[in-house]
This record gives C-alpha cells, structure tokens and sequence, in this order.
C-alpha cells in the first residue's frame, strides 16, 4: 500500500464565535489559537469584519485558512464578492454551513436545493475554487425510504459539488460516520471532527475529540483512505472555555497520530 497523506488538523472557528465579535476580539483570539497549537484555521461565526484585515491578522499570526462557512444568501447574490475574499485569502475552500430551511421540507425541495446549489459550485469552481456542504442530523430525515443526505449525494453535480462531514451530526442522525466518510469517496477534502457523548439526563452531548464515543480510529482510517486534506475541529457547545475545548482535542488528536 502507498503511503498515504494524514489530514492537518485545524479550528473550526464557530467554536469560539462568542470571541471573534470584532477586529480586536478576532485578532487576539487567533493569537490563542496559534498558541494552543493550530497552524490552520476555518473562518466561521465571525463579526462584521473587513475581508483584507481577516488577511492581515491570519498572516501576523501564521494562519492558513483553508475552508470557510459562507451564508447562502451571499453564496446566491454576492458570488463575486466570495471569489475575491477566498482568493485574498488564498482559500480553495468554500462552505455551507446547512441549507435553508425551506428547502429541507420534502424530496423535491432537497433536489431543487442540489440543483441551484450545482449551479453556484459550477461558478466557483470556474475561478480555481471548491464548495463543499456541511451536513447536520435533519438530512438524515427520509422521505419514501431515501434520505435527504443521498438526494443530495445523488442529485448534486460530483464534479463540482463536494461534502465536508461532521462527525457528530452523521451519528445524531442515525447514520454512521465511517460509512458515509467513504459514500463522499472523491467529494471531500474537508471534513468536521467533533466527537459525541452522553450525560445524566439520557441526552447526546457534544464532547471533545476523543472525550466521546465515536470511533476515532476508523474515522480517522477512512479519511486518509478516502484522501482528506484538512480535519476541521468543531464543537457548537462546549462544557468548559472552547478554548480549552480545541486543545484538548487537539491534544487528544495527536494521540490518534494526526498533527495540526
């Protein structure tokens, strides 16, 4: 067998969003960030922030951007605008943090949704750039048998329209995140490490990477089998300072063999 590449492990900044509110906040947030460990970073969640200044804190501080959550209405009516800010950035990666609502109510609504969606991905790619979707548990819903999850494996453009799967919302929706680290085979670069657990009140929580239950090693093997670039560090809800949270997992990764 070839040597394959292991994934970089980087920060989802969603993580820590109650920090990164204005310039000051962001800038002094990544400096934490570079020092907990992280060299590369996904811009999420962030304030009302100039795209040339994002450019200028992440350069003082030695951070690569590699991926990015973009709103769709943006993603639809500001298009050029996003290509101009990943190139600044020098970011191939653009991202969807879940689709409209309205769209996720029926089997049509997801392959009208795989259709327009296609078509924006179509123009990205044009310009040198990726789109990739982040999955939560609601496409993981059926409709007649299917679920929403592979309309869109099925419906999307493969040449165009990537996945980035979050760990923890393939397991929320019932499905198994191995199994669909391997269905996305060829459509996914990044994907969203963040690992589930559970507490007293019998409810699913969010832990750090390698805090929970998920089989690590698998997925792990799954994403270098299947070629990821960059494992994205997530955690919407943390029991303790995110900051601590991204070190642990960070920490806890590196025990798995991967390196930040």
């Amino acid at each position: 067998m070839s040597l394959m590449n292991k994934p970089i492990v980087g920060a989802q900044l969603y993580t820590i969003r109650e920090f990164t509110k204005n310039p000051e906040d962001i800038a002094r947030s990544m400096k934490r960030i570079k020092d907990i460990g992280y060299n590369a970073v996904q811009v999420s969640g962030f304030g009302p922030v100039e795209h040339q200044l994002v450019k200028d804190i992440m350069d003082a501080e030695g951070l690569t951007v590699c991926a990015t959550h973009i709103g769709y209405d943006r993603l639809k009516n500001e298009t050029d605008d996003v290509i101009k800010q990943h190139k600044l950035w020098n970011c191939k990666y653009v991202g969807l943090g879940a689709m409209p609502a309205e769209y996720a109510k029926s089997a049509q609504g997801y392959v009208s949704f795989a259709r327009e969606a296609s078509g924006i991905a179509r123009v990205l790619a044009d310009n040198g750039l990726r789109f990739i979707y982040h999955n939560h548990n609601f496409e993981f819903m059926k409709f007649d048998g299917i679920t929403g999850m592979e309309i869109l494996l099925n419906e999307t453009d493969p040449d165009v329209f990537d996945f980035e799967i979050d760990t923890y919302w393939v397991q929320a929706g019932g499905a198994n995140p191995v199994d669909w680290i391997r269905k996305v085979k060829d459509r996914m670069k990044v994907v969203h490490f963040k690992d589930m657990g559970a507490n007293s009140n019998f409810q699913s929580v969010m832990t750090e990477v390698g805090e929970g239950n998920l089989n690590w090693q698998e997925i792990i093997k799954a994403c270098i089998e299947i070629g990821v670039e960059w494992a994205m560090v997530e955690q919407d809800v943390c029991q303790r300072d995110p900051f601590e949270s991204l070190s642990v997992s960070l920490r806890n990764l590196k025990k798995f063999g991967l390196n930040a």
